[in-house]
C-alpha cells in the first residue's frame, strides 16, 4: 500500500494490516487482535524502512558536519521538520519543536513559559481528565510559584461544560492547558470554543495532542491555540519523538529549556547567546532517526486520509459499543456524545488486570490500570478500567474476539 493512495470513502482495511509486519504475529499461537493503540501504535514497514535507510544510508550527526554524510542527514531531518509544519498547518517551521514526546513537550512549557509568565497569585486551568503529565508539571510549578492549579469537573458522561470553563477564567488566569481527547474516556474536548474563551481574556491555550493527532485532521492555525502537542509513538512513529507546536512570537520571549549544543550562536565565559527558532529549544544530538520516521508516519496517515479513518474508527466505536453492553455486569465508563475510538469499561466483582491477562492469551491485546489519570478513576469510585482503543487496522472482527473473550470472562468468574 506504500505506493498507492487510498480513497478518502472507504478503507482497504486489509491492504493497511499487510503494511504492519507485526499484525502477522500469532501470540499463543492465536491471530493478533491488538487493541492498544492508545497506549501505543504499530508501525507501518515505511516508517521501519525510512528509519532503518537513515542507519545504513545517512547516519551522522546534522547541522555542524561539512562532510556527504552529514549534509544528508541534515536534509532529511530539517525536510521532517517541513513535513511536520505542513502536517499541521503551522505557519512556519520556527514553530515546529521536536521533543521526546507530549510528556516533554509540556514541561518544556511549564518550564520556560510558566516560570517567566505565571507567578505567585496566578491560576492555571486544567480539566479532570487529564493525563498525569498534564497535571504533574503544573503542581511542581505551583509549589516553586505560588501559584494555583484550577480544575474543570466532568460529568458522569466523561464531559466538560463550556459553562464551566466560563466561570473558572478569571483575572488571574495565565494559562489554559487541556486534553484534546482523554486517553481515558475518549471524550472529544470542545477544544476550540475553550481557545476562544479564553483567548476572549487574553489567555494562551495549551492543547495536549497525543490522543487527538491519531484520529483527526489537526490544523493549529484553523484551532487558533498557542500551543499543541505530538506524540509520535501514537500516530505509527517511533518511539522517543514528539512535536511541541508553539506559536513564533510567544517562543521567541521563551528563555531555553535546556542548555547545550546546537542550542547556541556562541558561548564564552562571559555570557552565551541562543540560537534562533526552533533550535533554542534542541539542544543535545537530537532523535534523528525518530524524526524521519516521524515525518514518514505523518505522510503515510495523510496517504490514507483522516475522513477515512475518522469513519472507520467511528464505526468500530459504536460497533464495539453496542456489543460489549450485552455483557452481564460490565459498565463503560466514558459516555461522551462525541468520543474517539476509545472504550474503558469494569466488569462487576472482576479486577482489570485478570481481565487483560485473560483476553490476553486469547490473543487479544488491551490496555488495564488507571491510564496515568488517576483523579479520573477517583472521579468514578473505580481503581482501574479495562480499555480497548481502536484504530484504521483493527476490524469488527476483533471486536467480536473481545467480546467473545471477555463473555468466556464472565463465564468462569460467575
Amino acid at each position: 500500500m506504500s505506493d498507492q493512495t487510498h480513497l478518502t470513502t472507504a478503507l482497504d482495511v486489509d491492504a493497511i494490516r499487510s503494511d504492519f509486519p507485526i499484525l502477522q504475529q500469532k501470540p499463543y499461537g492465536r491471530e493478533l487482535a491488538y487493541l492498544d493503540n492508545g497506549a501505543t501504535a504499530q508501525k507501518p514497514q515505511c516508517v521501519i524502512a525510512a528509519v532503518n535507510t537513515y542507519y545504513r544510508e545517512q547516519n551522522s550527526n546534522i547541522h555542524r558536519g561539512v562532510h556527504f554524510l552529514s549534509e544528508k542527514a541534515t536534509k532529511a531531518y530539517e525536510g521532517a521538520r517541513t513535513t511536520v509544519k505542513n502536517f499541521l498547518n503551522a505557519r512556519s517551521e520556527k514553530e515546529i519543536v521536536f521533543v521526546r514526546g507530549t510528556t516533554e513537550a509540556i514541561n518544556l512549557i511549564a518550564y520556560t513559559f510558566g516560570r517567566s509568565q505565571i507567578g505567585e497569585g496566578d491560576e492555571i486551568l486544567v480539566s479532570e481528565m487529564e493525563h498525569h503529565s498534564n497535571i504533574v508539571p503544573w503542581q511542581i510549578l505551583c509549589e516553586e510559584r505560588g501559584c494555583t492549579l484550577k480544575v474543570v469537573p466532568i460529568s458522569d458522561s466523561g464531559e466538560i461544560s463550556i459553562e464551566d470553563v466560563q466561570q473558572l477564567i478569571n483575572e488571574r488566569t495565565k494559562l489554559v492547558s487541556m486534553v484534546y481527547v482523554s486517553n481515558s474516556l475518549g471524550t472529544v474536548n470542545p477544544i476550540k470554543k475553550v481557545i476562544d474563551i479564553a483567548h476572549s481574556h487574553d489567555i494562551p491555550v495549551l492543547v495536549d495532542g497525543a490522543q487527538s493527532t491519531p484520529h483527526m485532521r489537526v490544523d493549529v492555525q484553523e484551532l487558533g491555540c498557542d500551543f499543541y502537542t505530538v506524540s509520535g509513538h501514537k500516530l505509527f512513529g517511533p518511539t522517543g519523538i514528539g512535536v511541541l507546536y508553539g506559536r513564533e512570537e510567544i517562543l521567541e520571549n521563551m528563555p531555553p529549556f535546556h542548555g547545550g549544543g546546537d542550542m547556541i550562536r556562541s558561548v564564552s565565559f562571559s555570557g552565551t547567546e541562543y540560537n534562533s527558532l526552533p533550535f533554542k529549544f534542541e539542544a543535545g544530538t537530537p532523535n534523528i532517526a525518530g524524526t524521519i520516521g516521524l515525518a514518514e508516519a505523518m505522510k503515510y496517515v495523510d496517504s490514507i486520509g483522516y475522513d477515512a479513518i475518522h469513519a472507520h474508527e467511528q464505526d468500530l466505536l459504536a460497533y464495539a459499543t453496542e456489543k460489549l453492553q450485552t455483557i452481564d455486569g460490565l459498565r463503560i465508563i466514558g459516555t461522551a456524545e462525541n468520543k474517539a475510538s476509545v472504550i474503558s469499561f469494569v466488569m462487576d466483582g472482576i479486577h482489570p488486570h485478570d481481565i487483560g491477562s485473560f483476553v490476553d492469551r486469547q490473543g487479544v491485546a488491551i490496555r488495564v490500570g488507571h491510564h496515568c489519570t488517576q483523579p479520573v478513576m477517583e472521579k468514578f469510585g473505580i481503581p482501574a478500567t479495562s480499555r480497548a482503543s481502536f484504530t484504521m487496522y483493527n476490524t469488527r472482527e476483533e471486536a467480536d474476539r473481545l467480546v467473545e473473550a471477555l463473555q468466556m470472562v464472565r463465564e468462569m468468574f460467575g
